[in-house]
């Protein structure tokens, strides 16, 4: 019965042409190498050598093997390449999700980077609107998440990114414009445009509006960042944005920005599982994380 061993040793016949040279390419005994040919040729009740010939000449039952092998060993090569890849975690799947839904300015660079560094990992991404982006972590949903809120959760670990400021953008023509800072009172009468996600994960509301135990007239969400910049620009609404957002469409003139009170301050993290740390393919794409430089 054929296996693996006649295959390897029907193609180094072919290429040395030599009984003697196939046992040095296979290093084995030449007699080995007669022992396995004479196994296979009796199992099947045919010659598959011409062992007359010099260099060795193959029958058509010999050829038939070889085209087999031809199609099996390269198979079986990749395989276990890949198996000695996954096994030290030098390939797999890499999945992130962001709850700071204005990341992608400064992260592609690194994906990009990523990217090329380690072609055998497979990027996907989730939206981050998720209700437990942090339970997706732990149920292993997700590989990376990008957060404000490093929970203290048994099994994940953070690593801390950069710290960022979450201001007040306004319609330059606004009425609170006028301010030099943003009091939690006077948004009582104003529309808060946010992203859809709990309150509780918005910069705005954990860390000034709902200590203060106030509330905007009206919350009205959107996916895009763009959209909530044209909402705010034609007076539908105020928002909050990390400082580094913000500063883009102001450059245009398209909105201002004010410091919530004396200035909300939060510090960016990279979430993941600390059974992942091990893999090659996370710690690869952790240490470029930390080269990552707060945008201006």
């Amino acid at each position: 019965m054929l296996d693996l061993r006649h295959l390897q040793m029907m193609t180094a016949l072919r290429s040395q042409g030599s009984l003697a040279g196939a046992s040095e390419e296979l290093h084995v005994t030449a007699s080995a190498i007669s022992h396995q040919l004479k196994e296979i040729e009796n199992y099947y009740g045919l010659s598959l050598v011409n062992r007359r010939s010099r260099p060795l000449n193959f029958t058509p039952a010999g050829k038939e093997v070889l085209k087999l092998a031809d199609s099996i060993l390269p198979q079986v090569a990749r395989t276990a390449t890949n198996i000695k890849r996954l096994a030290h975690g030098q390939t797999g799947q890499l999945r992130l999700a962001s709850e700071c839904h204005s990341c992608f300015d400064w992260l592609m660079p690194i994906l990009n980077r990523y990217r090329k560094e380690w072609r055998d990992v497979e990027l996907d991404f989730s939206t981050g609107f998720e209700p437990e982006p942090h339970q997706m972590l732990i149920d292993n949903d997700i590989d990376v998440l990008i957060t404000a809120s490093p929970l203290p959760i048994d099994k994940l670990s953070y690593l801390p990114l950069f710290r960022y400021e979450s201001r007040l953008v306004l319609s330059p023509t606004h009425v609170l414009a006028d301010k030099v800072c943003i009091d939690p009172d006077d948004l009582t009468d104003q529309t808060l445009i946010t992203y859809p996600v709990e309150q509780k994960r918005l910069d705005i509301m954990a860390n000034f509006l709902i200590p203060a135990d106030i509330m905007p007239k009206k919350i009205r969400t959107t996916e895009l960042t763009a959209m909530l910049i044209q909402l705010v620009a034609s007076e539908r609404g105020v928002a909050s944005l990390p400082d580094w957002v913000v500063a883009e469409y102001e450059r245009k003139g398209w909105v201002v920005s004010r410091p919530l009170g004396s200035g909300v301050f939060c510090q960016l993290y990279a979430g993941v599982r600390q059974d992942s740390l091990e893999l090659s393919f996370m710690q690869g794409f952790l240490e470029l994380l930390k080269t990552v430089v707060k945008p201006s």
